[in-house]
């Protein structure tokens, strides 16, 4: 990737990400680029919970750069222990997240400096440099944004769906409350300024991009950003590896297969590189039909050395797309 340019502003890639998967790929990305990187995260997933803020995605992500991620669930924190929430569920108070003690003490601090006037953003800088990562790592924004369910057993607040009732009520359709009075924080938007790239990582397209891609001013920067955008598919085979993915896309009536990812994207912002499994690729020609190129390889990431593989190939995708002037 390119040096600083004459203005001293060094070119970076922007990932947007969120969950397990996203935040798998943007640990690859980080050993690649390093503070290279800068990674746009949902915080749709934010709540409130035993009076603190908690942001389950910034967090995943953050725990994987730091390499602190407890490797069998890839979210919370390594050799984690529970003595705050088994305490809690004696109290008989609210158990059912799972809050760590060390995760706690993320939690704490977030909630005691946002309590003394600073922003999501600025917190979340104090976190990561107090962990060693050397990317950006950025919310989407500094107004809050909560997802919300409409499932038919009414209307659900987004981890009560998915963590308390385990994704079972059957999603009519979902909400993003706040949604229109948030926006890219500046941060997010001088990022995108000195991209070179986008990546959008294999997340839950629903859950965890369109949050990113709504938000208002952000898809109109990516429709006319000038470099190249580049997705990986979360849905390999026509499962998710990770999360409820292939459910509520059934649900939504949505054919659960990486194709129809591509298609989702590709109807959101310009799409000019899509990464499918090796399983997938049958579909390969159906991709290049959206105007979007395909590369075929293995997208399982269940190591550092895969991490990286996969994120070396995906930024050796973007080098061969770099946009040709465009009209829009």
């Amino acid at each position: 990737m390119k040096d600083a340019d004459q203005s001293g502003h060094t070119p970076v890639v922007v990932a947007l990400a969120g969950g397990v998967g996203g935040a798998k790929l943007a640990y690859g990305l980080h050993r690649a680029l390093g503070e290279r990187l800068a990674v746009v995260v949902n915080t749709g997933d934010d709540f409130e919970h035993w009076g603190l803020t908690v942001c389950p995605d910034l967090d995943t992500v953050l725990y994987n750069l730091a390499g602190l991620n407890n490797p069998e669930f890839g979210w919370g924190l390594a050799g984690e222990s529970h003595a705050a929430l088994a305490m809690m569920r004696r109290y008989g108070g609210e158990s059912w997240f799972s809050l760590g003690d060390g995760d706690l003490a993320t939690h704490l601090l977030r909630t005691e400096r946002l309590r003394a006037g600073l922003n999501l953003t600025q917190v979340t800088f104090e976190l990561r440099t107090a962990l060693g990562v050397t990317a950006e790592l950025l919310p989407m924004s500094d107004q809050p944004v909560r997802t919300v369910v409409h499932s038919d057993e009414g209307v659900l607040p987004f981890q009560r769906y998915f963590v308390q009732r385990r994704c079972e009520p059957r999603l009519l359709r979902l909400e993003f409350a706040g949604m229109e009075g948030a926006r890219p924080s500046p941060q997010v938007l001088a990022a995108l300024a000195r991209a070179e790239a986008v990546v959008l990582c294999p997340s839950n397209p629903y859950l965890s991009l369109d949050p990113i891609l709504l938000l208002p001013g952000l898809a109109e920067r990516l429709r006319v950003f000038a470099g190249p955008v580049v997705a990986v598919s979360p849905i390999v085979g026509g499962q998710a590896l990770k999360g409820p993915a292939a459910k509520i896309m059934a649900e939504l009536g949505v054919e659960a297969s990486a194709l129809a990812v591509a298609q989702h994207i590709a109807g959101r912002i310009r799409l000019d590189g899509f990464v499918l499994d090796a399983v997938d690729a049958h579909l390969a020609d159906a991709v290049a039909s959206l105007g979007v190129t395909p590369l075929v390889t293995d997208t399982i990431m269940h190591d550092a050395a895969s991490k990286e593989r996969l994120a070396r190939e995906v930024l050796a995708l973007a080098v061969r797309l770099v946009r040709r002037p465009t009209s829009e």
